[in-house]
């Protein structure tokens, strides 16, 4: 059988390193900007940071002060920006992949470093218990099965079965069960539960007996699932009780926590609630000033001796030999590397402050009063077409990135949203009508909670033509219970 032998010709676009170094930094926000420029200071000798005490007039490569030929490299376009998505792993650079495995193993150090985990904190607690080298070890696997809340969602004979194929123990229903009751007696109160109601007369168990936790116990106990759907009446003619005593029950029973888990977290929790703000917009004197948080972003240059060094290969390359030709090429590839790093960075802050000023200027009467209900429709085409940056470029700035304002610190998502219309047919934002869908949920009578189709009337009658479907999705998303759930004695 003949080989057929033929020609294709296809035109296949390949990013260059800025434009992938640029693709990758719009993504980030300022603290990781801030962790990728320490990295790559490490990684490169020929990159350094500029002492804020220098002056500039001299460093050729200076970030701030770059007035070299860029015949190089061109800027990075929309078009290739936005191709930056349809790129294997095998189209980026190695130090690029490097970073990747870097950062994130510099994010799991910064989350877990300081802070002891709920499984080491209990297995900590089983060391102190007396039980033998067995009982330790199906302690140990069932522990290393519980959640990140604290629960037992696996069986335990199925964990039973792991510990014969794994440690060849065959344990017992009854032996793990015992080992798991160890368990719950460990804190958090709560932890080692198989599902909710447990959980909570776990805790219970722990509370000073007293009339009220005798009853919450029996509700979670035989009426959990009246309790579950706000049933109270039932409740009440169950167990022939009066309103107040089953108010201080229910009392009892919300004060426990349904994610003992979550204890463990939550000095993590507020640690990584301080958050640092990649825009700052103030409003003064009736004016809206806008402008990128750099304060922990250093300057860049080219280290001076290598460009000093290269110029001198260039220079006497003839004369040389092969070893110091081989010295000076990697020198090169450092310093171009480093080139082609400030440039980056230099086109992302273009790319974020351009973008931000877009947002500002669709949302300025928000940012002017701080007034939620002045905030605009606003979606990403909105932007790009005020920038003439691509739809994927304004998702990449959106991404992660967080604005501080006289009000607050918001995330850049929360200024985008759809537009709904009202009565006289204006466009509105979706945020004027959560804002008041929460004001009127906030206002209702507890004992008798605003359903959906009272909502949506409610909306109608101050000129919100919207459907009661879309009532219920944004309470959704505001992570509001339905009325039933609402309902309070």
């Amino acid at each position: 059988m003949a080989l057929k032998q033929e020609q294709q010709l296809k035109q296949v676009q390949k990013l260059s390193p800025l434009q992938m170094q640029v693709i990758k930094l719009v993504e980030l926000n300022s603290v990781e900007l801030e962790d990728r420029i320490k990295q790559e200071v490490e990684d490169n000798p020929a990159l350094e940071t500029v002492d804020p005490a220098e002056t500039h007039a001299d460093d050729e490569y200076d970030i701030q002060d770059d007035n070299r030929d860029k015949e190089e490299e061109s800027p990075l376009s929309q078009e290739e920006m936005a191709l930056g998505d349809y790129f294997s792993e095998d189209d980026i650079p190695d130090y690029q992949l490097n970073y990747s495995s870097y950062n994130e193993s510099r994010q799991r150090e910064s989350v877990y470093s300081d802070e002891k985990t709920l499984n080491e904190s209990l297995l900590e607690q089983i060391s102190l218990l007396h039980l033998n080298e067995r009982q330790k070890t199906i302690a140990e696997y069932i522990i290393g099965n519980l959640d990140e809340n604290g629960y037992l969602q696996r069986d335990l004979k199925s964990i039973s079965n792991d510990l014969l194929l794994q440690q060849h123990i065959d344990a017992s229903s009854l032996e793990m069960e015992d080992i798991l009751y160890e368990i719950q007696d460990l804190d958090p109160a709560g932890v080692g539960a198989r599902d909710l109601q447990e959980c909570l007369l776990l805790q219970l168990q722990r509370k000073k007996h007293s009339p009220e936790v005798k009853i919450a116990e029996e509700i979670l106990t035989n009426y959990f699932e009246e309790f579950s759907h706000k049933h109270y009446e039932k409740i009440l003619r169950q167990l022939n009780i009066s309103e107040e005593e089953l108010r201080k029950a229910i009392d009892e029973i919300v004060s426990l926590n349904p994610k003992p888990g979550n204890s463990w977290t939550n000095s993590l929790e507020i640690a990584m609630s301080n958050i640092t703000p990649d825009f700052i917009v103030e409003s003064d004197n009736g004016e809206v000033i806008m402008y990128l948080n750099n304060q922990n972003i250093p300057d860049l240059k080219v280290n001076r001796d290598f460009y000093e060094m290269v110029q001198g290969y260039n220079q006497n390359k003839e004369s040389m030999s092969n070893q110091d030709k081989q010295a000076m090429l990697f020198m090169k590839q450092k310093m171009d590397s480093a080139k082609w790093f400030i440039d980056a960075v230099k086109q992302r802050q273009n790319t974020l402050q351009r973008t931000m000023e877009a947002i500002v200027g669709i949302q300025y009467d928000f940012f002017l009063t701080g007034d939620e209900t002045k905030l605009k429709p606003m979606i990403l085409k909105d932007v790009a077409e005020k920038t003439g940056f691509d739809i994927s470029t304004i998702s990449r700035v959106s991404n992660s990135k967080y604005v501080q304002t006289n009000t607050g610190i918001y995330p850049l998502k929360f200024f985008f949203s759809e537009a709904m219309q009202n009565e006289a047919g204006e466009d509105v934002s979706s945020h004027e009508i959560k804002y008041i869908l929460k004001e009127s949920i906030e206002n209702e009578n507890p004992s008798k909670p605003l359903t959906d189709d009272q909502l949506t009337q409610i909306l109608n009658q101050k000129g919100y033509m919207i459907a009661r479907r879309t009532v219920a999705k944004y309470r959704e998303q505001m992570n509001i219970p339905v009325a039933r759930l609402r309902k309070k004695i």
